[in-house]
C-alpha cells in the first residue's frame, strides 16, 4: 500500500477543518484559537510539501520552512501577549481583550 498525494490531501483537509471548527466553535478561549490557527498553518504546510514532492520541485518545501518560521514567531508573540495580559487583568477571556488600548 503506497501513500500517494490523495492521502496527504485528505489529512490536510481534516486538519484544516478541525482548525476552522476550533476557531468558530470556541470563541472564548484565546489559547484554543491560537492552536486552531496553528492547525490551519500545518494543513497548508502539508499541502505544500505534498505538491512539492509530487511535482519534484523544492519551492514548496522552501515556502514551508518560511511558514513554519512565521508560525513559530506568531505563537511566541501571541503567548507573550497573553502572559502580559493575564498579569495585568487576571484573565485571558476574549471579551476582556477588546479593552486593550495603546
Amino acid at each position: 500500500m503506497a501513500v500517494d498525494l490523495s492521502h496527504f490531501l485528505a489529512v490536510a483537509a481534516v486538519l484544516f477543518t478541525i482548525g476552522v471548527l476550533g476557531i468558530f466553535i470556541n470563541r472564548k478561549n484565546v489559547i484554543v484559537i491560537l492552536m486552531s490557527v496553528e492547525l490551519i498553518l500545518l494543513a497548508v504546510n502539508i499541502n505544500m510539501v505534498a505538491f512539492s514532492a509530487a511535482l519534484h520541485d523544492i519551492t514548496g518545501q522552501v515556502f514551508t520552512l518560511l511558514i513554519l518560521t512565521v508560525a513559530a514567531a506568531e505563537a511566541a508573540i501571541g503567548l507573550a501577549i497573553l502572559v502580559a495580559f493575564y498579569r495585568n487583568r487576571g484573565s485571558i477571556a476574549v471579551e476582556d481583550i477588546n479593552v486593550m488600548k495603546g
